[in-house]
């Protein structure tokens, strides 16, 4: 039995000591590994919540459906109103802590209304140490993290998906669209809107890992860097430079440094105007 196959084991018995757990389901690779083995484990005790808002890109909402029907995962889809949170909406560094705060709120009532005691994330080993203000908010509801609790690693979620045969053992990381906001830059639905339309314009054309970063009528994009030298190619340019620019931005760029985890809070400047 190799490392994997004993953190693996560790954590069907860290869910088994779980009278019930609803799973906050976001159709990404650590949720989709953790209620996929809940559900193996605690049978009709584990249910997943996907918390659906303008922040949620249509097009993920439907792919984390299109995941639980097929692996028959029970998911319930709740609204969650954080656009409705000024202090939220105001985008300030820990923006994250007042999403987090309405979606675990909003899954509390839930499991009140339905009988379930427990809560649980897919927080994981690789999280531990960074600044998530996300987790605060999970300590606050006591929101527990079975991936963090057996010890894995992102790379052994991705090892023990592929295992299972779930398809998003290689997607590729995805953050809400309020993350493609520098800190400080007010979030709008008529924004994310914007933002949405833009990546789904770019995966249209076979961009995988990307992202839109809104900087007001600037468009800042980043890819992986094996996609950079097609992106910049003259053709794909002016295509994709016309292409943002009928979404509604005025300036579209390319982010040389290529894709970044938290590629939008790093540039927390001032708005400028933009003039030729």
């Amino acid at each position: 039995m190799d490392a994997l196959d004993h953190k693996w084991h560790r954590l069907k018995k860290v869910l088994q000591q779980y009278p019930d757990l609803l799973v906050a389901y976001s159709g990404g690779v650590d949720s989709t590994l953790l209620l996929k083995v809940a559900v193996d484990v605690l049978k009709h005790r584990a249910l997943g919540v996907l918390g659906r808002s303008p922040s949620l890109p249509k097009a993920e909402l439907e792919s984390a459906l299109a995941v639980a029907r097929r692996f028959q995962l029970p998911v319930v889809v709740i609204d969650t109103h954080e656009l409705e949170d000024e202090q939220y909406r105001s985008n300030p560094h820990n923006r994250c802590y007042f999403c987090k705060k309405e979606l675990f709120s909003r899954m509390l009532a839930y499991a009140r209304k339905h009988e379930f005691t427990h809560l649980a994330d897919g927080t994981h080993a690789d999280d531990v140490g960074d600044d998530r203000p996300g987790r605060t908010a999970a300590g606050e509801f006591r929101v527990c993290s079975p991936l963090l609790e057996a010890g894995l690693h992102k790379q052994d979620i991705r090892e023990l998906s592929r295992r299972l045969g779930l398809p998003t053992w290689n997607k590729p990381e995805m953050a809400c669209l309020a993350s493609r906001f520098p800190t400080g830059t007010p979030i709008s639905p008529k924004a994310l809107q914007q933002v949405e339309a833009s990546e789904a314009f770019l995966r249209k054309l076979g961009f995988r890992q990307v992202r839109v970063r809104h900087h007001g009528q600037l468009a800042r994009i980043e890819v992986d860097e094996p996609e950079m030298a097609r992106l910049l190619h003259p053709e794909m340019r002016r295509h994709v430079d016309a292409g943002l620019k009928q979404r509604g931005y005025r300036y579209v760029t390319v982010d040389l440094r290529g894709y970044r985890r938290g590629g939008a809070a790093r540039w927390a400047v001032k708005q400028v105007a933009y003039e030729d």
